[in-house]
């Protein structure tokens, strides 16, 4: 189920701006009744309407009377006046430091799906998969070595982040953490899987919330279920020796998703 900000951040990256349910969603805001309510007619309003005085129209001069002195102020020895602070000194005082912008991370990631796993796979040079591109026949042979389909299903196009080029929607990383697990969590509610595999460090972060040090281990993540955690396929090209571990784990973790099938 989606909750109400990844349902608002899912829509919001769509640039969906008016939109309407359906059915009664779960989790979802409750509606604000007074936002139904009639605008009262601008007559009715009871406005206290005053003619604004005229541009040319001078103020009045206070005219001093004829029988009053007027009253010097004589300085008291030791009450000095203090010195003005300049209002621009003073907005420099009370306003606090503003926060250095965060840049929005850049990322590609694929969802595919393999018998009854999914696979959210990193894209290290930001295009989808060729049928023969050494990380993609370095995927097959894993699947494969899993007992899984060696030909997995694409599902739909790859995520690019940052959605927009331009533009004053939020693209920082709590934004693009909040779309990569609606988008993962809407496709797991289509179709449930075994276990979700999250391959490459940008696949981690946004879907896990993770860092390297997870590699090799499985998650229990709220609203994605269990996730095993790997490197990117061009880390594994780089670092042969990792392939080791890779299989270590993955012997632990062949019955999850067998016992399915």
């Amino acid at each position: 189920m989606l909750t109400e900000p990844r349902r608002r951040a899912y829509l919001s990256a769509m640039q969906v701006v008016h939109w309407l349910p359906r059915a009664e969603l779960p989790f979802a805001a409750p509606s604000r009744p007074e936002l139904l309510m009639p605008v009262a007619p601008v007559e009715d309003l009871d406005f206290d309407v005053r003619p604004a005085p005229a541009a040319t129209e001078a103020p009045a001069a206070p005219q001093a009377r004829s029988g009053e002195r007027p009253k010097i102020e004589i300085p008291r020895p030791g009450s000095a006046p203090k010195p003005a602070t300049k209002p621009a000194e003073a907005e420099e005082q009370a306003a606090p430091p503003r926060p250095a912008p965060v840049p929005p991370p850049r990322f590609s990631l694929q969802l595919l799906r393999a018998g009854s796993c999914l696979l959210l796979v990193e894209l290290a040079t930001g295009q989808p998969f060729q049928s023969r591109d050494p990380s993609y026949l370095l995927l097959k042979d894993m699947l494969r070595a899993a007992g899984l389909p060696d030909a997995p299903q694409i599902i739909g196009e790859p995520v690019r982040w940052p959605l927009l080029v331009r533009g004053n929607m939020d693209q920082g990383p709590e934004a693009a953490r909040d779309f990569v697990q609606g988008f993962v969590q809407a496709r797991l509610e289509e179709a449930p899987c075994s276990c979700l595999w999250l391959i490459g460090l940008p696949a981690l972060r946004f879907a896990a919330n993770a860092d390297g040090e997870a590699y090799y281990q499985t998650l229990k993540l709220e609203g994605l279920g269990e996730a095993w955690a790997l490197p990117g396929l061009e880390l594994l090209m780089d670092e042969p020796q990792r392939k080791a571990d890779v299989w270590k784990a993955m012997r632990q973790l062949m019955a999850r998703w067998k016992s399915v099938e």
